[in-house]
C-alpha cells in the first residue's frame, strides 16, 4: 500500500508559479512511476506529467510543456510538480499519483487527495 499527500496549492495571479509536493509513504518510492494529473470543475481528469522511478525519464502533457517540470527525490519520498508561467486554465484540483510504469490514462494504483490550485485572471 502507498499513501500519498498533496501540499502547496493556492491561489496565484496568471503569469505566476507554485511549487505542489506529493509526500509517499508505505511501500519502496523509487519502485513506482510518480505522476501529477488534474481536473478542473466540470472536466475530466487529465495527465499533466509523469516521471519514471529510477531513472530521469519524465513525459509530460503538450498542455504545459516547458511551463511545468515534474521532479522526485528518492531519499525524501516526495515528488514535486514546479509550475511556472501559471494561466487561468491551470485551475484544477492537482492530483498525485504513484504506479509501476508510466501510462496517460487513468488507471494508476495509488492517488492522494489533491490539493486546488486557483489561477486568476
Amino acid at each position: 500500500q502507498v499513501q500519498l499527500v498533496e501540499s502547496g496549492g493556492g491561489w496565484v495571479q496568471a503569469g505566476g508559479s507554485l511549487r505542489l509536493s506529493c509526500a509517499a509513504s508505505g511501500r519502496t518510492f523509487s519502485s513506482f512511476a510518480m505522476g501529477w494529473f488534474r481536473q478542473a470543475a466540470g472536466k475530466e481528469r487529465e495527465f499533466v506529467a509523469a516521471r519514471s522511478g529510477k531513472t530521469s525519464f519524465a513525459s509530460y502533457a503538450d498542455s504545459v510543456k516547458g511551463r511545468f517540470t515534474i521532479s522526485r527525490d528518492n531519499a525524501k519520498n516526495t515528488v514535486y510538480l514546479q509550475m511556472i508561467s501559471l494561466k487561468p486554465e491551470d485551475t484544477a484540483v492537482y492530483y498525485c499519483a504513484a504506479n509501476p510504469t508510466i501510462e496517460r490514462g487513468l488507471t494508476w494504483d495509488y492517488w492522494g487527495q489533491g490539493t486546488q490550485v486557483n489561477v486568476s485572471s
